[in-house]
């Protein structure tokens, strides 16, 4: 067994180990941790199939945006997750007809599995001069420039629809007037008091 297969095994075992202690885990704080690991575990696979671009992504992203915004989320707010272990208890029937079906889909899907003719000459063949990350680029850039321009038109209106379902105007919360700060007069802006040694305001 050579160092890359060695290697390959042991990313992708903890990345099983990773995802499943994930779902199972009984304390929060520890199941982002094992999603943590899944994720840098993922990110090794990609290394080994020589995406590092994709890996990095992976890591910054995922594990050092996504999974630590779970985590403080997590420790900072106060739920109940008793309560909320025993309304999910209500849906488990529903959940393992879902599981069932999901995996009868993945056996469906795996019983017909087959390669494109030409793939083993594709994949052996040289990647040629420019590296994968400076591949993907040109590849985004100028094959699927319309896509992906799309796709980032298609984020910015989720961001903004988000942003406005959750606006609330409150008219209890005392809110800044830049315009009255800018003209206010310096005369009327502060108040001198003349306090006497040992008493207070």
């Amino acid at each position: 067994m050579t160092v890359a297969i060695f290697t390959f095994y042991l990313f992708a075992v903890s990345t099983l180990i990773g995802g499943l202690m994930t779902v199972i885990s009984r304390n929060p704080v520890h199941s982002v941790l094992w999603l943590i690991l899944a994720f840098l575990s993922a990110a090794g696979l990609f290394v080994l199939l020589g995406a590092e671009f994709v890996a990095m992504l992976l890591i910054i992203v995922y594990v050092g945006a996504v999974a630590v915004l779970f985590l403080f989320v997590v420790m900072m707010l106060d739920i109940d997750f008793a309560a909320l272990k025993a309304e999910m208890a209500k849906y488990m029937p529903l959940a393992l007809l879902i599981g069932v079906i999901i995996l009868m889909q993945l056996a469906l899907a795996f019983g017909v599995w087959g390669f494109s003719d030409g793939a083993a000459e594709r994949i052996a063949a040289p990647a040629g001069e420019l590296e994968n990350t400076a591949a993907l680029g040109l590849l985004l850039y100028d094959k699927y420039l319309l896509l992906f321009q799309l796709a980032g038109l298609i984020l910015l209106v989720a961001m903004i629809g988000a942003i406005v379902l959750t606006l609330r105007h409150r008219i209890d919360i005392k809110r800044q007037d830049v315009l009255a700060q800018m003209f206010r007069d310096p005369a009327k802006a502060m108040e001198l008091k003349d306090v006497k040694p040992g008493q207070g305001l």
